[in-house]
């Protein structure tokens, strides 16, 4: 049985963006972790990885169940797998 089995995932909803100064897109960050504190820097550096310049977290909790819908329904899978998956959204304005 893996850790991850145990632990919620988690979602963190926020923005991020490519270039400084540019538009921004919404994200949602799943992962499983043992805490906010490594949940919200496992997250910051895997959006890092991903290229993204900047960002901000606004919002962290634990999932209630699994979603419905694609893509939400693989980045939720991934999670509990045990990757850091990444769902990003043009944000309506």
């Amino acid at each position: 049985m893996q850790d991850n089995d145990n632990r919620p995932v988690t979602i963190i909803t926020g923005r991020v963006w490519e270039r400084k100064g540019g538009d921004s897109l919404g994200v949602h960050v799943m992962l499983v972790a043992p805490d906010d504190d490594t949940a919200v820097r496992s997250a910051l550096e895997a959006l890092a990885r991903e290229g993204y310049v900047e960002a901000e977290l606004d919002k962290i909790g634990d999932m209630d169940g699994v979603p419905d819908d694609e893509p939400h329904l693989s980045a939720y899978e991934g999670a509990v797998s045990g990757e850091i998956s990444i769902v990003t959204f043009e944000e309506p304005f």
